[in-house]
């Protein structure tokens, strides 16, 4: 069964891609919680520490309840790792490999204002929910405040100083309502303050803004030139990710084209259609099956929101507690966003805002939300499998790296011409580069694979060796020889050329392969889960089952059994995916090499010099049906050549920390490595994946820690070297090649590590893999802790040697092996199983 293919058997985890719920926005975070607001970013700059200390008292004086809670620090700004590293202090940069001139998408800033900014705390009595409000009754005093000024809900930042620390102002509301505004100088920052980066991002979302731009979740996008599919009711807003940080050698804008899948039904059109499909008895369990956890947009305030429940004894005219009073739901949306609902008996949403109250006070409750105001977003599992839509869709947004440099500068010269946002910039004396940055990058030279006793080389272009792999023997293969195949009657033709392929393509492989027991079942899941019970022992060493569709609960029940019940490693494969004769020889080899995998065969290697290394990968998944428990995978490596592997899996509630359970899966992996190996590693490396945007601290104060314990519990003695690297996909960096004119994605290989890197921080960029369509995307590492001592271009160079190792694909790919086969671990736990594996399965890739 191939990736996609099993993706869509198992039902893809729902709201996996989507974009957190709009939590509403707050004020920054307190000094005490160590995000970087006026702490040292870079290098030390021309203010002392002491400087800095009185920065922070600044924002001690004011209590975060009235700055109105506590934003997430995305960018991880406080987390200064390098300077722990003396190897890395000066220079963190590889040598080798060839230099190759690339553009990346980041625009620098170039000038900065050389006078001081004023913070001010803004408090409103009576409080004011609505962001927009809060700016509309400060800004009707602009005789007072000056025409340059920026306010972000909480804070206001200003280029003078107002008469006195205190300035108390009156407003009224449209509906009369009087409105006292305190505005408190709580700050004065030098230019070299890293809040006036978090300033400089306040001032480009109000560009945005100008360039009416609407905020949705973390980004910004254009309502006014949406990109309609009408044949499939959907449309697309095209948009733009935008940050402003410190990177290695100036304040830089790093941007991104990001688009908005919306569809053009509201969850009360959703709801009515699913009535008429279903009838009424069936209807409350489909609906809550089918909405909750998707994430959906209310175009009042432009926030999303994530449906975690649905209140089916609430209706518009439900009434809630706003300040003293008591207002319905029907009211409150007609005076605060002048929205009339016209279904009176309609259920409402529920959704568990990540929202802090006001600080002592209990933390407010869920918000309640109204169906026909609210909008679908992204794609349903049925839409993902349909090809057409997937087709249509990505013509929009899979730009080709030409086209999204294009579209990027478009964006920049946008800002340049608009005059009321170049008035905006001129105002507090910035401006931006007006072409993207230009940098040197290095292209690795390309690894050489090691099978069986040949050894050959790949196209470094393509980073795929499938054609150069054909009919040379594996490095090891065990004998099949007991080993059963399951299939229906009506699929009883596939199944038998299957294994006739399977005969044919396993011979030059070097897998011996005796003749398989075929077992026919009824096509219900009762029947196979019988046929299973019965046919399968403790001598079977494989299991191929035919699956006549790609139904979820058929898949899940063969995997539940053969991975918790009866441990034997097992292959799934669609009765479509061997229809068609011309594609059945490939189709059998992969599952020829799968198979081999699963038993512990060992496919391929790439030379890896270090002795006596473990390679550790840990990758997190978030189950949406098991009352949100957290699967952790670890995957450690056994060997020199990296080409067999210890799993483990643990389940663990809501907000238990990943390393607490894989603590003991750190252990287990090291026992065993003694085992294989009659020694403990001497040098362990961890890729760590699945770290979300600001949950980098919480890796350097809390897992690096525990990752120590468990290596101590080896004996007091035993000190190994360590390294743990972070390991980041999601990123808006890009990269792009100039060759011969023309602009093209960069080739495999190529590393980053100057320029658009962060000086805090031990990092760098690799693309590994070729993509076919589209914009290749880097992954980021970063090196959080390090007493190898191993040289950054060591650290480069193994990195990029591991990506060659994931058994699942004749390829590289784009993160280290052991990381993607966490993940896949921890898929396979959280969506089909939903509990750990049996423990004679570690020392295979069963998951594959």
């Amino acid at each position: 069964m191939t990736g996609r293919a099993r993706a869509r058997s198992r039902g893809r985890a729902r709201g996996q891609e989507t974009a957190a719920p709009g939590a509403p926005t707050a004020a920054p975070p307190a000094e005490g919680e160590l995000v970087g607001r006026g702490r040292q970013k870079g290098a030390p700059g021309p203010f002392s520490a002491g400087a800095v200390l009185q920065i922070s008292a600044g924002f001690q004086q004011v209590k975060l309840g009235e700055r109105g809670g506590r934003r997430r620090d995305f960018h991880d700004a406080g987390v200064n790792t390098r300077q722990a590293m003396e190897h890395v202090k000066e220079s963190k940069s590889g040598t080798s490999g060839a230099t190759i001139e690339l553009s990346a998408n980041f625009f620098r800033i170039l000038s900065r204002p050389q006078w001081v900014l004023y913070q001010y705390h803004v408090d409103f009595k009576p409080p004011m929910e609505s962001r927009r409000l809060r700016s509309a009754l400060l800004f009707q005093h602009e005789e007072a405040l000056g025409s340059a000024r920026s306010f972000d809900g909480a804070l206001l930042f200003l280029p003078h100083r107002l008469h006195s620390k205190d300035t108390v102002l009156h407003s009224e509301t449209r509906n009369g309502e009087k409105v006292q505004i305190t505005i408190t100088l709580t700050n004065e920052l030098p230019p070299t303050s890293p809040v006036c980066i978090q300033f400089y991002n306040i001032i480009f979302r109000r560009i945005l803004r100008i360039l009416n731009m609407q905020q949705i979740g973390r980004n910004y996008y254009s309502p006014n030139d949406p990109l309609n599919i009408p044949q499939h009711r959907l449309t697309i807003w095209p948009g733009f990710t935008t940050t402003i940080l410190q990177y290695e050698s100036s304040i830089m804008l790093c941007t991104d084209v990001s688009h908005k899948v919306l569809r053009s039904e509201t969850v009360l059109d959703f709801m009515a259609n699913l009535r008429q499909q279903c009838g009424n008895h069936r209807f409350p369990e489909i609906c809550a099956k089918e909405l909750i956890g998707l994430i959906v947009l209310t175009k009042y305030n432009n926030k999303t929101y994530r449906i975690d429940d649905i209140a089916w004894d609430h209706t518009p005219n439900n009434t809630f507690k706003r300040g003293d009073a008591d207002i319905s739901f029907k009211n409150y949306y007609k005076t605060q966003y002048g929205l009339d609902i016209t279904d009176g008996n309609q259920v409402l949403l529920i959704s568990h805002v990540k929202k802090f109250g006001p600080s002592g006070g209990p933390p407010p409750g869920p918000a309640m939300l109204i169906p026909e105001l609210c909008y679908l977003t992204g794609l349903t599992d049925k839409m993902r499998a349909d090809f057409h839509i997937m087709k249509d869709l990505s013509t929009h947004t899979r730009l080709t790296p030409e086209q999204r440099e294009g579209r990027l500068n478009r964006f920049v010269t946008n800002i340049q011409k608009n005059t009321d946002a170049q008035a905006e910039l001129d105002k507090w004396g910035l401006n931006f580069d007006k072409q993207l940055l230009n940098l040197t990058g290095r292209v690795l030279p390309g690894e050489r694979i090691f099978q069986g006793s040949r050894v050959y080389d790949y196209n470094p272009w393509a980073a795929d060796w499938s054609k150069e792999m054909r009919g040379v023997p594996l490095i090891n293969s065990p004998p099949l020889n007991n080993w059963v195949m399951f299939h229906t009657r009506r699929n009883g033709n596939e199944a038998q050329s299957l294994l006739q392929t399977l005969n044919k393509v396993s011979g030059p492989l070097g897998i011996r392969i005796q003749r398989a027991m075929m077992i026919e079942y009824e096509d219900h899941q009762e029947s196979l889960l019988r046929a299973l019970q019965y046919n399968v022992g403790p001598q079977t060493q494989m299991v191929v089952v035919v699956l006549p569709s790609n139904r979820k609960d058929k898949y899940d029940s063969v995997k539940k059994y053969l991975c918790v019940d009866c441990p034997t490693p097992s292959q799934c494969v669609v009765s479509r995916t061997l229809s068609r004769p011309q594609a059945l020889m490939t189709v059998a080899t992969k599952i020829a090499l799968q198979m081999a995998c699963k038993m512990g065969g060992e496919l391929w290697s790439v030379e890896i010099p270090l002795k006596q290394l473990m390679i550790v990968g840990i990758d997190c998944y978030h189950d949406i049906t098991a009352g949100k428990r957290s699967i952790g995978a670890l995957v450690a490596s056994l060997n020199q050549s990296m080409s067999r592997w210890f799993s483990k899996c643990v389940l663990q509630h809501k907000g238990q920390e990943i390393m607490d359970g894989l603590k003991m899966a750190l252990s287990g992996a090291l026992k065993d490595y003694l085992k294989f190996n009659n020694c403990l590693p001497s040098r362990i490396i961890v890729y760590r994946d699945g770290v979300g945007d600001g949950q980098l601290h919480s890796v350097v104060n809390y897992e690096v820690s525990q990752i120590m314990d468990s290596i101590k519990s080896m004996g007091h003695d035993y000190m190994p070297k360590l390294s743990v690297v972070v390991v980041k996909k999601r990123i808006s960096s890009r990269f792009f090649a100039h060759i011969n004119g023309k602009v093209t994605n960069p080739p495999p290989g190529t590393i980053v590590d100057s320029e658009v890197t962060r000086p805090e921080w031990y990092d760098f960029y690799i693309v590994s893999q070729a993509v076919r369509t589209g914009s290749v995307s880097p992954t980021h590492y970063n090196v959080v802790y390090d007493t190898s001592g191993l040289k950054p271009d060591h650290m480069q160079r193994l990195t990029y040697k591991l990506c060659h190792m994931y058994y699942n694909w004749q390829g590289i790919i784009r993160v280290p092996a052991p990381c993607q086969y966490a993940h896949k671990l921890a898929f396979l736990v959280g969506q089909s199983i939903h509990r750990e594996p049996n423990v004679q399965l570690d020392d295979f890739l069963f998951y594959l």
